[in-house]
């Protein structure tokens, strides 16, 4: 039975700070594991990706037939799809690509006051690496919500990496990859290929930002290559946060909080709430349906060493506080009005308003990204936007009547720093 806490217990300060605390991702040893991996792979290239493919997944890479996922064999899945499927990721893919075709951002370009003109340009990246898993689930949401942002970006070359255990592969993340639009599938996975779309090895060339979710061990790897390219940040495992009154139905939210803990051992559910009632009858609901889950046994590993329930005094009055501690992937707000809430909660990866309004549609069809900060990182962090396969340039120009307006301070700032060279570049100019 999960522990119910409440905020009027004498140590629920220092339980809960222990709960803010706790860290379910990679240690040092898979730190040590994945720096060998990526030596290895910079310096044996193919080679290492074959032994580790055959290793970790069965599978032989030969000759380039068993290494690429062609584009026709993607357009066949596509077409071999139940239109039912095909119809949902078509629905899929266009809500995802409104969505962010409406975060792009406009270049700037105007003459100040002083007479300079000044601005910046936003470019795409060249090329990007997409991860998609392919071990414990396939996803082929995950495909869309990463490929599509980096196309409506403008990214000309989109590169995924995913395993294929013995060889198979899902034919939903296939079909995906048709409409994405994606020009190229390796068959590898692992700390390995996010070492090799770093790197770039003879058959895969480098790319220059790589997203996505993934294990442990592509978590560290994007960790340990950031700066020799761009991510999009360090994915642990799936949090949710139901802020819940006792109005709603308990079934409904208990789906909600196994939504996540289904995912992984690792995940984390938390529920708050002001009535204690509610929370026994959500518990009840939980233990029910995780007996009717194929995933039983992960949700409920999940669910016994990380569910949290917490019981307030007063939702609209402690609930953000909290969440806002919490720092949560996913923040539901179930109760009538969730407007105040909106507004007080600073720090989530994305927020969900509304009872009719679970974790899992924003996980497919409603065109935010579903690639958000875990562990915390909302504090500082954002979800995958097209902004992650773009940077800014900027760029100024001056003509001699707005250098004779600001020129004599720089080379004053200059001197003062002891930067000589500096000054004179000024300084000349000035005479």
């Amino acid at each position: 039975m999960t522990p119910i806490l409440s905020t009027l217990q004498p140590d629920f300060a220092k339980v809960f700070d222990r709960i803010v605390d706790a860290r379910r991702e990679s240690d040092s040893e898979v730190a040590g594991q994945v720096a060998d991996i990526l030596q290895t792979v910079k310096l044996r290239g193919d080679a290492a990706l074959s032994d580790y493919t055959q290793r970790f997944d069965g599978y032989t890479l030969a000759d380039d037939g068993d290494w690429l996922i062609t584009r026709e064999r993607c357009e066949q899945a596509y077409h071999e799809l139940a239109p039912d499927l095909r119809d949902a990721l078509e629905l899929a893919a266009a809500r995802i690509r409104a969505y962010h075709e409406a975060q792009l951002p406009e270049n700037r370009d105007y003459v100040d006051a002083a007479g300079v003109r000044l601005g910046a340009i936003w470019r795409p990246v060249d090329a990007a690496g997409l991860y998609v898993p392919g071990g414990r689930a396939a996803y082929p949401s995950s495909l869309l919500m990463n490929a599509i942002p980096a196309r409506v970006a403008g990214v000309e070359r989109l590169v995924v990496v995913t395993p294929t255990p013995k060889g198979q592969s899902n034919p939903m993340v296939l079909a995906a990859a048709h409409i994405a639009g994606v020009d190229e599938i390796w068959r590898v996975g692992g700390a390995q290929a996010v070492g090799a779309l770093a790197y770039g090895t003879k058959r895969i060339r480098p790319v220059d930002v790589i997203t996505g979710p993934g294990n442990a061990w592509v978590a560290e790897a994007k960790r340990q290559l950031y700066g020799v390219v761009g991510i999009d940040m360090v994915a642990g495992p799936s949090e949710i946060l139901v802020i819940a009154d006792g109005k709603n139905d308990p079934d409904w939210i208990a789906a909600d909080l196994l939504s996540q803990a289904e995912h992984d051992p690792t995940s984390q559910s938390i529920l708050i709430t002001d009535d204690a009632g509610f929370a026994r009858q959500v518990e009840d609901c939980i233990d029910l349906q995780i007996t009717q889950l194929s995933t039983a046994k992960t949700a409920r590993a999940s669910w016994d060493a990380h569910g949290v329930m917490i019981v307030v005094n007063d939702l609209l009055a402690e609930a953000p506080a909290l969440a806002n501690r919490l720092a949560a992937e996913h923040v539901e707000i179930a109760v009538d009005d969730p407007e105040p809430y909106l507004k007080a909660i600073r720090h989530a990866g994305s927020i969900f308003l509304g009872r009719m309004t679970p974790e899992a549609v924003g996980d497919y069809v409603a065109g935010p990204n579903h690639v958000l900060p875990t562990g915390r990182r909302a504090r500082f962090s954002s979800g995958l936007s097209v902004l992650d396969f773009m940077k800014r340039t900027s760029f100024l120009g001056l003509d001699a009547a707005s250098f004779a307006a600001i020129g004599p301070a720089a080379a004053t700032l200059a001197h003062a720093e002891g930067l000589p060279a500096h000054a004179k570049s000024v300084e000349l100019r000035i005479k």
